[in-house]
């Protein structure tokens, strides 16, 4: 099939997805519709893409958001940052013991494969190690993928449960349509200028950076276009459900089960840590955990949008997740590679292939 009608397809999946999710009146409903319609879709064997064009418009559009939501009292609120900040470290540390552990004694994956798996974030530096040799990088491709769709997924349910954010930094009167094209512009040209300076997550970044500007300057007043937010989310939802192209059933499931076992390990912890943390911080509880949850920025700013959060506090967490993650995992590889694997027999080990 023709590259861009596969596109259109996985778009339209996408959108009935997120069409028929939102009608539940579910919080980040048409994020959630979309990615879970294409996911399914993919892993019964129909083709699904998402170009990296397309990717880097969707994620313009996600930090454009982002910075149009920005709280209007986020400078006063960064005082209470150290301690989500040091809560952050401490449970990323209690994510990948656990999760390691539990991957390798439970589910007998070897060390590599389960520490890698364990690892919340970073994905593409982590298959870069897994492709030197360093566990099975089908398998953790998977458990990676997996986690970052049951956050995506679990985060709005959650939602229903906890009052949603109250903060309204886009106001309600809609934007002049000549400050959102030149904002626009600007969050594309310092997206593309933060690639260039290797900053990951570059175009979500440098959107929100520029938007965030405008933003707390008074240069970009009013509410972003309910149409254009929704086509963001439905692109979005299209683009994390594409990535389980190319995975059979028969490899999903070979993998799923551990992964579904870490990935709740992972919710536990990060929902305990929040409640700790929302005990010293006056901020929404649901606010903290998304600030804390191990999924991507982009779905996790996107379900901040949805949920009425304070961005800047989510987009600052993650962006610390992803440096603390940055030293974490080669000092890991490197314990990893010098040890012993006992707990697998060479014969028992998983298929790399």
């Amino acid at each position: 099939m023709n590259r861009a009608l596969i596109v259109a397809a996985t778009l339209i999946i996408a959108a009935i997805g997120a069409v028929a999710m939102d009608l539940l009146s579910i919080p980040g409903g048409m994020l959630m519709g979309g990615a879970l319609a294409v996911s399914i879709a993919a892993l019964a064997g129909l083709p699904a893409a998402a170009p990296d064009s397309f990717r880097n418009v969707l994620f313009v559009g996600v930090g454009l958001s982002m910075g149009a939501s920005v709280a209007p009292d986020t400078l006063q609120l960064i005082g209470q940052w150290p301690i989500t900040l040091i809560a952050l470290a401490l449970e990323l540390v209690v994510i990948v013991f656990a999760c390691g552990l539990v991957l390798r004694r439970v589910f007998k994956f070897d060390t590599g494969t389960a520490y890698l798996s364990s690892f919340p974030g970073h994905l593409s530096f982590i298959m870069a190690l897994a492709t030197t040799g360093v566990g099975n990088p089908r398998q953790i491709v998977i458990i990676q993928v997996q986690r970052v769709m049951f956050l995506t997924l679990f985060a709005p349910i959650g939602a229903l449960f906890l009052p949603v954010g109250t903060y309204d930094g886009a106001g309600s009167e809609m934007m002049d349509l000549t400050t959102l094209a030149m904002v626009t512009v600007g969050c594309a040209l310092t997206g593309w200028a933060f690639q260039r300076l290797k900053v990951p997550a570059a175009y979500v970044l440098g959107s929100m950076a520029f938007a965030t500007v405008m933003k707390l300057t008074g240069n970009f007043p009013g509410a972003l276009p309910p149409l254009l937010v929704d086509l963001t989310f439905i692109g979005m939802g299209a683009l994390i459900g594409s990535r389980f192209a190319g995975i059979t059933r028969a490899e999903f499931m070979q993998a799923a089960f551990g992964g579904t076992v870490a990935t709740v390990i992972t919710i536990a912890i990060t929902t305990l840590f929040a409640l700790g943390v929302s005990v010293f911080v006056s901020m929404p509880i649901g606010q903290i955990w998304l600030g804390l949850s191990p999924g991507g920025l982009e779905p996790m700013g996107a379900l901040g949008i949805a949920l009425g959060y304070d961005t800047a506090f989510i987009a600052a967490h993650h962006v610390a997740r992803l440096l603390m993650l940055t030293f974490a995992i080669p000092l890991v590889v490197m314990l990893v590679q010098g040890k012993p694997q006992p707990l697998t027999e060479p014969s028992e080990s998983p298929d790399t292939r």
